[in-house]
């Protein structure tokens, strides 16, 4: 089996009557300690795989880094009991690091603490940049492609995906794991490694659009996010604002476009 999976035994049951014992892989969560300059900064439940990519996107969706900033220094290690990934910031992001780490550690009992909290999780978004030049005809060809890229779901049924598709519909990478944040923060972070843009592409989840993937998105500069699932109200709101465009419930039979500034596609 993969790092990202172990097999266990169950007994299958069925109507009338029947057992069976049979050989299931099951897909694998461990807690990944991230550090920062030394510090205790997250506890992540994650798949463990492509762990340096998942803490470069998720510094990125953290804020502690910026869509201009370097790679960051990471080390990883398996301790047995789980991940401990150290990785290194610039130093003009020491700042951000203890703004962010000010935060997290505040007493939300307290009515002023608690206030601020409200505004850090609801922070303004910058707007996205970059544009899609993909079509429908790209969305259903990249939707009928995406299980091919699902080797660790295929074999668990446990696992989602995050995929950078092209203008074309053509899936050019695609990253896995227990959490749909997780593994968009593995896209993106794996994309950065690579010092690949979005070329006029777009990212496409198996899972429903939340609001922290949408801000994901639009820090990571995505130019259109195309999602299985629903949006809730809260994610359409801030990928307006930031003017990113979705595409939502996409099918191969049907999906929906909706775009704050331009028409659909």
């Amino acid at each position: 089996m993969s790092k990202g999976s172990a097999t266990l035994r169950f007994t299958r049951l069925t109507p009338d009557g029947g057992a069976e014992t049979v050989d299931r892989p099951l897909a694998e969560e461990v807690p990944v300690a991230i550090e920062y300059n030394g510090a205790g900064y997250a506890v992540l439940m994650a798949t463990p795989t492509d762990m340096s990519d998942l803490v470069q996107g998720f510094s990125l969706a953290e804020r502690l880094v910026t869509r201009e900033d370097a790679l960051l220094d990471i080390d990883v290690h398996d301790t047995g009991a789980g991940i401990v990934a150290r990785a290194t910031l610039p130093p003009h992001r020491s700042d951000a690091l203890l703004d962010r780490v000010r935060h997290r550690a505040s007493d939300s009992s307290c009515g002023l603490c608690g206030i601020e909290n409200l505004e850090q999780a609801i922070r303004p978004l910058p707007r996205v940049r970059a544009m899609s030049r993909a079509d429908r005809v790209a969305i259903f060809r990249a939707l009928d492609e995406l299980r091919d890229h699902q080797p660790l779901n295929a074999a668990t049924g446990a696992a989602h995906a995050a995929a950078w598709v092209d203008a074309d519909g053509a899936i050019r990478l695609a990253r896995e794991d227990v959490g749909r944040h997780n593994a968009f923060d593995k896209l993106i972070g794996a994309m950065r490694r690579m010092g690949a843009g979005w070329d006029g592409g777009f990212a496409l989840l198996s899972s429903r659009c939340s609001y922290e993937l949408v801000e994901k998105a639009v820090l990571a500069d995505c130019p259109l996010l195309v999602t299985i699932s629903a949006p809730t109200r809260l994610a359409a709101e801030r990928a307006a604002e930031a003017g990113l465009p979705l595409v939502v419930l996409a099918r191969p039979d049907a999906l929906l476009a909706h775009s704050h500034d331009n028409p659909p596609l």
